[in-house]
């Protein structure tokens, strides 16, 4: 039986990121035109696939020409706070946002939940265990989270790989968090 490898790929920054607003269907931050070794990053074959928003499709790009959308990857449905910022959300409806924050099982107004997000995942990742090979895939990072979810749930000592020099990133402001570096694009560009 031939293993399935999943290398998940954050898209760039947006501007919504930056200024801590729930995303709309929007471009990467500023047109970064990425450098060949992007493109040659992951040795083929491998399957490049992404989220159906502009951002994605954007990214993947830089990683090749062939990415196909798979719509299992498609950013959370923000419902009615899509494009809002957060400090208007805290502002305006903050026992909302605190709910929200607090149970994964609330639905954003007109949007989808953490927990609908996550068996959406679910069963992306069970369907993609039947497919060999490499598969990259650029997606959202509600996305990833929800993934990593997956395959952390209950036995996570046993299913985190620790390469030598790995570098894991945690911060502490209120409580820990995990964060994933992302690649330099700054430093590949022309």
């Amino acid at each position: 039986m031939q293993a399935t490898r999943l290398t998940l790929i954050c898209h760039a920054r947006t501007v919504s990121q930056k200024l801590a607003r729930f995303p709309t269907d929007e471009p990467v931050e500023k047109r970064v035109v990425a450098s060949d070794s992007l493109a040659t990053r992951f040795e083929l074959p491998r399957r490049l696939i992404c989220g159906p928003e502009l951002r994605t499709r954007q990214t993947a790009a830089w990683f090749g020409a062939d990415a196909q959308v798979d719509e299992a990857l498609r950013d959370c449905d923000w419902g009615r706070w899509q494009g809002q910022a957060i400090k208007d959300l805290q502002r305006d409806e903050p026992q909302a946002l605190q709910a929200w924050l607090e149970d994964p099982g609330v639905a954003l107004p007109g949007g989808e939940s953490v927990v609908q997000l996550c068996e959406r995942v679910a069963m992306w990742l069970a369907a993609l265990q039947t497919t060999p090979g490499h598969v990259v895939a650029v997606t959202h990072p509600f996305v990833i989270r929800a993934a990593l979810m997956q395959v952390l749930q209950g036995e996570a000592f046993n299913r985190i790989d620790v390469e030598p020099m790995a570098a894991v990133e945690l911060r502490f402001f209120g409580r820990w968090r995990l964060r994933l570096p992302g690649i330099d694009l700054e430093g590949d560009c022309s």
